[in-house]
């Protein structure tokens, strides 16, 4: 019941916009991208929401990829390589993408997975996988890999292309980071609709399906999501607020992160890895064998795959056995493994859990109490002790368990996404991403010439910690007449644990030159005013940092007004020329939605985070309370100031008069904007750049086309094994042995296992169209026997359809026969002859051929064939159907009538009329002209049956009979007339629709 009201809500919530071109390219996806597995949510015309099943038929994919001989391998295929071979297969790397090789979360990825053979690119300072002594791979570059089996399976379930995707990622991902995942989908041809942060995919999925809980009062939740590598724990706050769309105002619910908590390092990850730990050590302690567990991989990778079984299965029981046959040196290992061991073991772990918790309170300054629900996430809460010390701190009896831990952020991001896409129109849910990481602009104040002062270092927020995105500011810097630098950078990180500020070595993202401030100061210096070298920054959907364009702006009074040809020339000059400059109007120099900062003040200071909302309401508040006390004590003043008021109103006008004429005679001001040029010359971690980027891509796509072409090679060569073991089947039954001789079969047999055997004699690398021209002569080689054999089986059926349907047109001959006849045939004579002929024809051939085929061996080519009977049956068909085309198009010929003088009653009449009016009826009923009844063939949709009406003096049923006498002798004179009228009618023969 639950899941069909979740079907219909999302139904609801979900109203497909079909275009005229109702295409494939209207699908968008949603990928989940979560360390250890991947979900993906699809949309499409007929398909609301749906969680993808890749090729396994599994609704949730590891996030791996192996690359082992010379293929590469996903999913289940790949984590069987991770435990036989694990350096060949690459999983979690969302835990190194987009980070340096020297970052501490690159260094606890190499301690917790040594085998792989990481190096440093010397041009970006990023690690590389290297697979051989000659190929190395990125973390992009492998993480792009597995977002396009995301892509494929999703094409795949969908059976459409698909480009349009929205991402999720960790919320506490830098700028680097988010930057390196959208390299890497782009590698692969994914349009990153936005990369959203994975707790705001669980509160939309949350939200979306709750809007009627939510009102103009903010609600306050937790989700607390435990993964596989990291623990966040997030408050949110949901309040319905009015928003312009076009000219009209809606009011629609809206999600805000209010505040974010999060540890790296805590995560079910590491409790499997000291699980691992553990069982190697009980292996070791055994002695069974002289060689050290620690030292072989293809041990320790099994003994992982164990560990994580049995931590899951000690979610649920205080006990449990691991066991794994051929550990080591073919041992089989065998252990027992208590709940309690394992909470032991991850004591420290557990100590952990609440501090997000408390970061996210403190950050949000929202309290316990105000938090209507904690939701969980992830699948670290699913372990007893979690949800223990959660309990215990959050003081509650339960745990809010009301979403599905594994897809929520899949259906909130393929929510989102449909809401982004081309071809679907959802109901609003607005979103407020926050920035984790509060942005400065760090710069040096310019001094005169001649000083021998240092510069002084100014620092400016720009988007300061938690506050909301997308979104625009412009930072204006009034005192630089000169060329100049600065470096956009990291704030205050105090607020970050001592291991997490390791990976913010210099908090630097961009360093910007700014190019032609000089020169554009020196071109207006004379004639306008300097306002200042504008930078315009903007945030956007994704959490990424642009500078989107720098210019030094001025101000000058516009020119006096010209005259009409005047204006004229220089519109028309223009189309000829243009200015240097930008001039024009005054008007706002910032953009409406963008905030504007001075960066050369010095008084203010700067604040690295927002005050509350709340707070902002009380202050005003406060100030209301006081404004309404000082006006009550206003109210007595001002009646004794009445008559002052009256006496300098006159004065008052006046003046207002003068400053108006001022204001009219002031002049115009034009704003004129020059651009600078600004250079990006360095980053926190250099993009990938263009001819890496374009050799990235051609290398994964040669890669993809090699996938095709196995999977291709595996198709031809299943096809064909197929092939020689079902054909050696079907040569030893009944239907085959008739058709063929012991010598053909033997024949066939042996060339069906010399197939076999040349087909395991091939090389690996051999291409698919040997073993398609291989079935293409087996194919052929069978052919006939087939073909008999295919004639066998359907003879019987054919020619039992061809029977009946010969009885059916012969019978129909006759009702041909007598509709031919008459002064208004429906029939002509030409055409039932035609029908008989057609008929005789088809019985005599029948005949004929089914003589012949009675004589004719079996293992020989048939005489009367499939093919010949059908078309006969069609002949006799086609025949038999413009006939009754004919007939339901026939309109009889209508007589003149013949007045006639009466001399009945007023009650003759009436009755006359109502049985003329019910004839009438009758007649319109049956249906205007229609022919008269056909017996037409059984595989005809046959018409409702219909009742005739009698016109050739038929006598009444007794019913009718009863009906007439109850009029008594008033009707004996309107009954005797309406009989001698049909007596007129019936001596002419006509054909309506009744005969049919």
């Amino acid at each position: 019941m639950h899941s069909i009201q979740r079907q219909l809500a999302l139904l609801a919530l979900i109203s497909l916009m079909l275009p005229v071109a109702y295409g494939a390219s209207l699908a968008v996806m949603s990928i989940d991208l979560g360390s250890e597995f991947m979900k993906m949510g699809l949309v499409k015309p007929g398909v609301p929401m749906e969680i993808v099943l890749n090729d396994e038929s599994s609704r949730k994919t590891s996030t791996i990829v192996a690359l082992r001989d010379g293929e590469r391998l996903y999913g289940t295929a790949a984590e069987s390589t991770a435990v036989k071979i694990p350096k060949k297969a690459y999983w979690y790397l969302t835990q190194i993408v987009g980070k340096r090789f020297d970052d501490p979360q690159v260094d606890l990825y190499r301690k917790r997975f040594p085998y792989y053979n990481l190096i440093k690119d010397e041009e970006r300072g990023t690690p590389l996988f290297k697979t051989d002594d000659e190929t190395t791979y990125s973390p992009e570059e492998m993480l792009a890999m597995v977002l396009e089996k995301a892509k494929s399976s999703a094409e795949s379930f969908a059976d459409n292309p698909i480009s349009d995707a929205v991402i999720t990622v960790p919320s506490y991902f830098t700028q680097a980071e988010r930057q390196a995942v959208k390299e890497a989908a782009e590698m692969v041809g994914i349009n990153v609709l936005q990369l959203l942060s994975d707790n705001v995919a669980v509160a939309l999925n949350y939200g979306v399906f709750r809007r009627k809980m939510f009102n103009t009062t903010a609600q306050y939740y937790m989700f607390y999501d435990a993964g596989a590598t990291s623990t966040t724990a997030t408050v949110v706050s949901y309040q319905m607020v009015k928003t312009k769309e076009g000219d009209r105002v809606e009011t629609n619910p809206q999600l805000v992160i209010k505040g974010v908590g999060f540890d790296k390092s805590l995560g079910g990850l590491e409790m499997t890895l000291r699980l691992r730990e553990h069982l190697a050590k009980l292996f070791n302690a055994q002695k069974k064998t002289k060689t050290d567990v620690f030292t072989n991989d293809r041990a320790m990778g099994k003994l992982f795959k164990e560990a994580n079984r049995v931590k899951k299965v000690l979610s649920a029981n205080a006990d449990h056995t691991a066991q794994v046959e051929g550990l080591l040196e073919d041992i089989d290992f065998k252990a027992k493994v208590t709940r309690e061991e394992f909470e032991e073991m991850n004591k420290d772990l557990f100590e952990r859990v609440i501090q997000p918790i408390e970061d996210a309170l403190k950050t949000s300054q929202v309290t316990l109490p105000e938090i209507s629900d904690v939701i969980l996430m992830g699948g670290g809460t699913r372990v007893p002790k979690v949800q223990e010390m959660l309990l215990k701190y959050l003081k509650r009896d339960v745990l809010g368990k009301s979403i599905n831990t594994d897809e929520a952020a899949a259906m909130g991001a393929v929510y989102h996404a449909a809401d982004l896409g081309k071809g679907f129109k959802v109901k609003k849910f607005l979103i407020k991403d926050a920035c984790h990481y509060p942005i400065v602009v760090e710069f040096e104040k310019q001094t005169a010439e001649n000083t021998e002062d240092k510069p002084k270092t100014v620092k400016r927020t720009l988007f300061g910690r938690m506050n909301p995105y997308p979104q625009k500011k412009v930072m204006t810097f009034n005192k630089h007449l000169k060329d100049f630098s600065f470096n956009v950078t990291y704030g205050d990180l105090s607020f970050l644990s001592a291991e997490d500020l390791k990976s913010f070595p210099n908090h630097l993202i961009h360093t910007y030159h700014l190019k032609g401030v000089d020169t554009a100061f020196k071109k207006h210096a004379d004639n306008a005013d300097s306002k200042g070298v504008k930078a315009h920054f903007r945030m956007d959907e994704d959490g990424i940092l642009h500078l989107d364009k720098v210019e030094f702006v001025f101000e000058k009074e516009a020119a006096p007004e010209e005259s009409t040809w005047s204006k004229l020339g220089d519109t028309l000059s223009g189309f000829f020329g243009g200015k240097d400059s930008k001039e024009e109007e005054k008007k706002p120099t910032t953009d409406d939605t963008a905030q504007e900062i001075p960066a050369d003040e010095e008084k203010k200071k700067e604040d690295t985070t927002e005050k509350p909302t709340e707070e902002k309401k009380s202050d005003d508040k406060e100030k209301s309370d006081d404004k309404e006390k000082s006006d009550d004590k206003k109210t007595d003043e001002k009646e004794s100031q009445k008559t002052d008021k009256n006496n300098t109103e006159k004065a008052d006008n006046a003046t207002k008069l003068d400053n108006k004429t001022e204001e009219a005679k002031a002049p115009k001001l034009m704003v004129i904007k020059e651009d600078i040029i600004a250079e990006n010359v360095s980053f926190d971690i250099p993009p990938v750049s263009n001819e890496k980027f374009k050799a990235s891509k051609k290398r994964l796509a040669e890669l993809t086309a090699k996938d095709k072409e196995k999977k291709l090679l595996e198709i031809a060569k299943n096809d064909l094994e197929s092939f020689i073991y079902d054909m050696g089947d079907k040569i030893h039954d009944e239907d085959h042995e008739k058709c063929s001789t012991a010598t053909q079969r033997e024949e066939l047999a042996k060339m069906l296992s010399d197939a076999g055997d040349w087909m395991y004699e091939q090389e690996d690398d051999a291409k698919k169209e040997v073993f398609k021209n291989k079935l293409k002569e087996l194919k052929k080689a069978v052919k006939d026997l087939v073909y008999r054999v295919k004639e066998l089986r359907e003879r019987p059926k054919a020619l039992e359809a061809l029977n009946s349907m010969l009885n059916q047109s012969q019978f129909f001959l006759v009702s041909v026969r007598n509709l031919s006849q008459g002064e208004d045939p429906m029939f002509t004579e030409v055409e039932g002859n035609t029908l008989e002929k057609l008929i005789n024809e088809t019985y005599q051939w029948l005949e004929t051929m089914t003589k012949e085929q009675n004589i004719t061996p079996l293992t020989e080519k048939p005489k009367l064939l499939v093919e010949d009977v059908a078309m006969k049956y069609q002949a006799l068909d086609r025949e038999v159907k413009y006939l009754i085309n004919k007939a339901k198009l026939y309109r009889p010929k209508t007589k003149p009538k013949v007045s006639k003088n009466t001399t009945a009653t007023n009650d003759s009449k009436t009755d006359t009329n109502q049985t003329d009016s019910s004839t009438d009826e009758n007649a319109k009923s049956d249906g205007e002209g229609k022919g008269p009844q056909l017996n037409t063939p059984e595989t005809e949709t046959k018409a409702p049956k219909r009742r005739p009406k009698s016109k050739r003096g038929e006598e009444k049923s007794e019913g009718e009979e009863e009906i007439l006498q109850l009029d008594g002798d008033q009707q004996e004179n309107s009954q005797d007339k309406t009989t001698e009228k049909t007596k007129e009618t019936d001596d002419t023969v006509t054909h309506d629709s009744s005969d049919l």
